[in-house]
């Protein structure tokens, strides 16, 4: 390991230390009892929980998926999906925060998202808790490994270390901080987190489009690749076995540029609706100490999220400006923020840029692995198997589920040519068609029946897997993101059944009432 790489580890191992720190700090708190550990006791104010929100939500897909996928392929892909992930963001927060902040409330002071969902609908027999916790298990198991992913590239690229080592050592190290200090940990270090990507984001973002001689050089050079720069088109990479070749020139070569479609551009803005399904942002919502500061953490959340997604999509522009040839396979264009930091910065400063990646996957991986494990300690040990559980029950079977989740997670992201996009995209469809529909359906239409949360819930995450393996495959007009049929089967389902059902109880629509007036 040479000198710089030596500044590097420096700089990293701060940051790790930083992050045990705060674990230390919360400790005591969150180990009094369960709701301080899940969620933090309803104390989270507007900063903390709009930063840790996004934090959580971006992960190291926003610094190595999505500049990777603008390296790749050019704008349009990638530009597309920003702009359904900024719309998203910003009506989830506008839509859905305040009013399931007051009904979580309302509705048995729920703290996790199937207790909430069963709550709303007076559940005695917990089939809506039990669904909603297995789906959560699912997802956020895939969510994990994809976070793993990014630790073993990234240690893997900046220090050649094996790819599988660094891939455990990162996720051992997230499991250690999460059994530390819980959400309040987890929230706070998440807060830390996005200062450290924005600075990151901003650094590279500069001192990109310097060495590339600006902006508009940056525009001028890549407008010469077929369909790289546009709104309405893709470029297509010249493959054979998978790699990009390159000209006897040492210029990388295209084909001519693929079509961008309205029918994808709808496809790939459908991002957005992943929003209203994902629990880590929602339960910022719930966590957050007084409704009335949510207009102020939205606004928080969506300039940092607008800003960022900008960036993370010029990243990848800009580095096929810089360095057209070094990353030739897409697996290996998600690590072109790394190649821009280590060679454009001095090692200590992309050390400290290096932990924006770290910082990013560390706060959402802690999310993953806390929500899944409130969702059966909580939900399913004590809300269906042992209703009289203690606290230092569910406490002890919430670590047993965090470590296991964490396990699986690691044999997944086991192949080192895994595509973090590609991960991602899957989980994020999976919470937004089986969660997103029913979320806003129980907070604005009083008819909503248990059973059609029921029905909404199990064609919404079955259809995921249906299109994505069955129909995707067929292409054209099925080739669409899977996230949005299985969204609109959801909501379908939902206004079906309970039109056929009987209508809700009077305590039921009572409650919808009171959350409603709130």
């Amino acid at each position: 390991m040479n000198n710089d790489s030596i500044q590097i580890l420096i700089a990293m191992i701060v940051y790790i230390v930083a992050i045990l720190g705060i674990g230390v700090y919360f400790l005591k708190i969150a180990n009094e009892n369960s709701d301080n550990y899940f969620i933090g006791g309803r104390s989270l104010g507007p900063w903390v929980a709009a930063m840790s929100a996004e934090a959580s939500d971006m992960s190291g897909w926003l610094l190595m998926g999505l500049p990777g996928v603008a390296y790749w392929c050019g704008f349009a892909d990638a530009f597309w999906t920003a702009l359904g992930l900024a719309l998203g963001t910003y009506l989830n927060w506008k839509i859905t925060a305040k009013r399931l902040r007051n009904y979580s409330s309302i509705a048995g002071d729920a703290i996790t998202i199937p207790e909430y969902f069963s709550n709303r609908f007076k559940e005695n027999r917990k089939v809506i808790m039990l669904i909603a916790s297995i789906f959560i298990l699912v997802f956020f198991t895939v969510y994990a490994a994809s976070c793993f992913v990014t630790v073993g590239k990234l240690f893997n690229s900046l220090f050649g270390i094996q790819y599988q080592v660094v891939m455990i050592a990162g996720a051992f190290f997230v499991i250690l901080y999460t059994l530390l200090g819980g959400f309040l940990a987890e929230s706070v270090s998440d807060f830390m987190q996005g200062v450290i990507m924005f600075i990151a984001i901003i650094l590279v973002l500069v001192m990109g489009a310097a060495a590339a001689g600006g902006f508009g050089a940056v525009m001028t050079n890549i407008q010469s690749i077929p369909g790289f720069f546009d709104f309405f088109g893709i470029a297509s990479p010249t493959l054979v076995d998978g790699v990009q070749q390159v000209s006897a020139t040492g210029d990388p070569l295209f084909g001519a540029a693929l079509p961008y479609t309205f029918l994808t551009i709808i496809s790939t803005m459908s991002w957005g609706l992943g929003y209203f399904g994902v629990p880590q942002v929602l339960l910022r919502f719930i966590a957050i100490r007084d409704a009335d500061e949510i207009p102020k953490a939205r606004r928080i959340a969506t300039s940092w999220c607008v800003i960022s997604l900008f960036a993370a999509v010029m990243f990848g522009m800009i580095g096929r400006v810089l360095f057209p040839t070094e990353l030739l396979t897409p697996s290996g264009a998600e690590s072109i923020f790394i190649v821009m930091a280590t060679n454009l910065m001095p090692p200590l400063i992309a050390g400290f840029v290096m932990a924006g990646i770290l910082a990013a996957t560390m706060s959402s991986s802690d999310s993953y692995l806390l929500i899944a494990a409130s969702a059966f300690s909580k939900n399913i040990y004590e809300g269906i198997l042992k209703k009289n559980a203690s606290d230092k029950e569910i406490m002890r079977v919430s670590h047993i589920i965090l470590i296991s989740v964490a396990v699986i997670g690691v044999l997944l992201a086991l192949d080192e040519n895994s595509v973090i996009f590609t991960i991602v995209a899957f989980a994020w469809a999976g919470f937004g068609a089986t969660f997103g529909p029913l979320m806003l359906f129980s907070l604005f239409w009083k008819r909503t029946t248990r059973e059609g949360a029921i029905a909404g819930m199990l064609a919404g995450g079955g259809m995921v897997f249906i299109w994505r393996l069955l129909i995707k495959p067929l292409g054209g007009v099925f080739g669409i993101y899977e996230l949005l049929p299985a969204f609109l089967v959801s909501c379908a389902f939902i206004v079906v059944v309970s039109l056929l059902s009987k209508e809700p109880s009077a305590e039921i629509q009572a409650e919808f009432e009171q959350a409603k007036a709130a």
